[in-house]
């Protein structure tokens, strides 16, 4: 039985913070009396799994930065000694490496989810938006932790990714000088690329992860039906097809993260390198400037745009192959940002549009994995043709959208959820 005094005690405690810091209401506002839809499915596991990755790269992080020297001489020696020297330093730098993959992977999943079930049309544009920022944040930390370990793969990847910028006409030789604070990459660009990684883009993405979720609780969390829950209420104005996040997803989301972190546990102690695709062999080289790797290709989470950057093998309009593929890879990022106003059915999930929407769809993802892998092999013709291909068929899927979305007939939306 508890003890009367100390459960007054607490709630005298909690009155005490509630005086002064609204963390009730911030618990029943955005946990215990947000109610979400009661049809969730397999595919909503994955925004709870982004986040616990999240809290994993950032305690990780912090970790591995009390070990490691961020300088052209000791970046490489750090990094071994936290391997072989620092009490399981081995584990954290392999969840933090890892970790990034997963990182993406789940990201990945979790923005498909959102292609699946029109999550990013009206009221949710502004949700879709702040989730592609932390997207595009989150590319931009991975590229500057790439660098870190100062070896080979590293060195050349940034040295081939931050050239491209020197293809911009006018700009183009200052901007990339100035991104790499010298003439080459040096242990200037290592330092500034640290800080970055370590503390400017991390403050970012935690605000656009809070932003992320305010949006997503003004308005309401989509479902598999495309259905707004907060029609349908009850004469006490609870959403007749809602339940309180709190236990019910929460505890639905411990069995997501007890099977994730499963094979997470697989991949670290058995599969660390990914077969070379989480860790690259040349990596565990020091970096030498004068010895070029015989491939060099970025990690697999980028190689998919890495792609659409090859595959550019023209001019156009007087405008360099350089150029162009610069370009065609920043617009594949750039027109996920507009997707909330392409799509012009009027049905939300997939389960309710046309044939021509699934079709697209299923083409869309799998240009974007087949892509993933033409840009982790060696170019040869045939893959450069395949990988026109597909670059065309994943802008077809975002410029053709205006039409077939609007063309096609829908099936009817149901009033209430289907589960």
């Amino acid at each position: 039985m508890a003890n009367p005094n100390k459960v007054k005690a607490d709630r005298g405690l909690m009155r005490w913070i509630d005086d002064r810091f609204p963390a009730t209401q911030m618990w029943q506002d955005h946990m215990a009396k947000y109610y979400a839809p009661k049809n969730f499915n397999f595919w909503y596991f994955f925004g709870s799994l982004a986040l616990l990755v999240l809290v994993n790269q950032i305690l990780t992080g912090v970790w591995l930065t009390m070990s490691y020297t961020p300088t052209a001489e000791g970046a490489f020696a750090s990094v071994e000694y936290i391997m072989r020297d620092v009490e399981y330093g081995w584990l954290l730098r392999y969840m933090h490496s890892t970790g990034a993959s997963a990182f993406f992977a789940v990201v990945y999943l979790h923005m498909f989810r959102g292609l699946l079930y029109g999550s990013y049309k009206a009221p949710r544009e502004l949700v879709w938006i702040f989730g592609m920022a932390i997207y595009l944040a989150l590319m931009a930390e991975a590229f500057m932790g790439y660098l870190l370990p100062w070896g080979q793969m590293s060195y050349w990847g940034a040295q081939v990714i931050i050239s491209l910028f020197s293809a911009i006409p006018v700009i183009g030789p200052d901007l990339t000088q100035w991104i790499r604070g010298d003439f080459l990459i040096s242990g200037i660009t290592l330092n500034r690329f640290f800080a970055l990684h370590v503390v400017a883009l991390p403050i970012v993405i935690l605000a656009l992860v809070v932003l992320h979720i305010i949006a997503l609780h003004e308005v309401g969390s989509n479902n598999p039906d495309g259905i707004d829950i907060k029609k349908k209420k009850d004469e006490t104005g609870k959403p007749l097809d809602g339940i309180p996040f709190h236990p019910y997803y929460t505890v639905k989301d411990l069995v997501g993260v007890a099977v994730f972190l499963f094979v997470f546990c697989v991949v670290i102690f058995y599969f660390p390198e990914g077969g070379g695709y989480f860790l690259e062999q040349p990596n565990f080289k020091p970096a030498d400037p004068l010895t070029t790797p015989i491939h060099i290709a970025p990690v697999w989470y980028f190689t998919p745009f890495y792609a659409i950057l090859r595959a550019i093998t023209f001019s156009l309009f007087g405008l360099d192959a350089k150029f162009l593929g610069v370009i065609c890879m920043g617009a594949a990022i750039a027109v996920l940002f507009v997707l909330p106003w392409l799509d012009r059915s009027p049905v939300r999930s997939m389960r309710y549009k046309g044939w021509m929407s699934k079709v697209m769809l299923g083409l869309f993802a799998l240009s974007f994995v087949a892509l993933g892998v033409l840009g982790v092999l060696p170019v040869t013709e045939g893959r450069t043709q395949l990988s026109q291909l597909f670059t065309v068929i994943y802008f077809a899927f975002f410029l053709l959208m205006p039409f077939y979305t609007r063309l096609e007939k829908t099936k009817p939306v149901p009033e209430r959820v289907t589960g």
